[in-house]
């Protein structure tokens, strides 16, 4: 029985722009209305996708949301055709039709918290959407999200689906980006561990006093119980709230874990050193690998500068690791020196792999924000929708549909032309019938 870990990519959108609307995230805010390339962005995105596949890895894509939301904006009350909605939302309420805009469905790691068959009670492979409550132009994602889900995994035999949790910030829910497994093998029972940053009904515990806390305990604990998860292989673990109003606003800027190693910073959790020692009392193996960078070797502003931890790391055919980290990591002296020192170390890790992701970074998302995992056996890859995984077919045929239907150069102001609209649409209408995901799109089926 073969076992190993997919990696599915969102796919950058053709209204990928920078609108600057997540709070807490420093990159997003730092280029706020800057000029966007959408056709550069998916590019740049497809060429990581088909990097990994060429490494061996299976490699898949997941459509990205239509934007603008028409739909969400007639339900603010803005009416009439679709081009007066635009013209009227983009005019009374600018804040708010930017965020029905925005590009941010790309970063898959926030679509959902996923658990594989070797943990779960019943066997199958779990999906729970992401809510995205703490800002409100994600949390117009779930319920697509859950639909592109559901057609990329669509056998009942192996594939079980959740409603995302419910829409209250009691149960802020950001997905795979504060979720991380650790196991011997991708196929055996792992330690699904859950990265909070406050609690929700317990106003007296700790919690960040600058930028939002955007996972909750509670919503971590309801995910548990709907993936049917035994608590021995379950741990909680809260982020350093301190860390939260630096900018580090899930914990995969922080931290990233794969198979039998956790790489993090000595600052990313509250009270560490508990965290560290139930994580090995719980680990199945004999041969974790903790790998703590200190902050004198690189500084939370470098890491989050950088994204040192939002970072992949891959397990190759060979056995060895190796790390898919974006330019930026090679730019900065300090983190190229660690990471160029790392390899040479007594880890799994031996390998370095630098993607251009630009246009992801200056909104806010590295490598890792780019993906979904999904640990599977060769029986649940074959019941995939095949259509959604990357060769070389697929790749070509996906780099022509972006040339035909992406703009080079978008800028805000461009998100109220009718046209954008009409050419955005015709683009996914084309993808879903590529990825033969059916009527996934709300103009699909209205």
């Amino acid at each position: 029985m073969k076992q190993f870990e997919a990696n599915f990519d969102g796919l950058v959108g053709p209204t990928h722009n920078y609108a600057g609307l997540s709070y807490g995230n420093v990159a997003s805010l730092n280029n706020a209305s800057a000029s966007s390339s959408p056709k550069q962005a998916a590019k740049q995105g497809l060429k990581k996708m088909k990097a990994l596949a060429d490494l061996g890895m299976v490699q898949g894509v997941l459509a990205p949301q239509e934007r603008p939301d028409i739909a969400s904006l007639r339900r603010l009350g803005f009416s009439g055709t679709d081009a007066n909605v635009l013209a009227m939302a983009a005019k009374q309420a600018p804040a708010i039709f930017q965020a029905c805009c925005s590009a941010s469905s790309m970063w898959t790691a926030n679509a959902a918290t996923v658990s594989p068959s070797a943990d779960t009670s019943d066997g199958k492979i779990h999906f729970t959407p992401a809510n995205l409550t703490n800002k409100y132009h994600r949390s117009l994602e779930p319920q697509v999200t859950g639909r592109i889900l559901q057609a990329t995994f669509a056998n009942k035999q192996h594939f079980a689906h959740h409603l995302h949790l419910p829409d209250n910030e009691h149960f802020g829910d950001e997905g795979a980006a504060n979720h991380t497994r650790l196991c011997s093998d991708y196929g055996k029972t792992g330690l699904e561990m859950f990265v909070y940053g406050r609690h929700a009904f317990n106003t007296s515990k700790p919690a960040p006093k600058k930028f939002p806390a955007r996972q909750t305990i509670e919503a971590s604990q309801a995910v548990v119980r709907l993936h049917g998860l035994n608590d021995d292989n379950v741990v909680y673990v809260q982020q350093n709230p301190n860390l939260i109003d630096q900018g580090v606003f899930h914990n995969d800027v922080i931290a990233v874990g794969n198979q039998n190693v956790l790489f993090y910073h000595e600052q990313a959790f509250y009270q560490s050193s508990h965290a560290i020692a139930e994580i090995k009392q719980k680990f199945v193996g004999d041969d974790l690998h903790l790998i703590c960078v200190k902050t004198d070797e690189v500084s939370v502003q470098d890491a989050i500068k950088t994204y040192l931890f939002n970072t992949q790391i891959i397990t190759l055919a060979n056995g060895d690791m190796a790390i898919i980290a974006p330019t930026d990591c090679k730019e900065n002296p300090a983190v190229s020196a660690y990471l160029t020192n790392l390899v040479a170390q007594n880890t799994p890790i031996k390998q370095v792999y630098y993607h251009d992701v630009k246009e992801s970074m200056r909104n806010g998302g590295g490598p890792a924000c780019l993906r979904l995992r999904v640990a599977m056996i060769d029986k649940e890859y074959a019941a995939v929708n095949q259509s959604t995984l990357i060769n070389d077919r697929q790749f070509e045929r996906l780099n022509a549909w972006v040339d035909k239907h992406y703009r080079d150069t978008l800028h805000v102001d461009d998100l109220s032309d009718p046209q954008l609209l009409i050419e955005s649409r015709t683009a996914l209408d084309e993808l879903t019938q590529l990825l033969n995901l059916g009527s996934v799109y709300h103009f699909q089926q209205v």
